[in-house]
């Protein structure tokens, strides 16, 4: 993955966007420190998809993905039942 100074790739952009569909990612750095990466449209696509969990992998998670907050039970009073004539 070659690596692009911001100016530079500002100033090139039409050749930072062909070296990236023609050799893949290609790294932006600010002030020397990495900072974003252009990748072609399907590799993204397929990153994306990558990152989604499945259905399956949902329900079959140990973790909870939100937590509910469930009453404790046996503290509600009850009202006796009507009597029977």
């Amino acid at each position: 993955m070659q690596a692009w100074p911001v100016q530079d790739a500002k100033a090139r952009f039409s050749e930072f966007l062909e070296k990236c569909l023609t050799e893949g990612p290609q790294m932006v750095t600010r002030r020397g420190a990495e900072a974003a990466v252009l990748v072609p449209a399907e590799e993204w696509r397929r990153l994306q998809a990558a990152a989604r969990p499945t259905l399956k992998a949902l329900l079959l998670a140990e973790e909870p993905r939100v937590d509910l907050a469930v009453p404790a039970r046996g503290g509600a009073r009850r009202r006796p039942p009507p009597a029977l004539d």
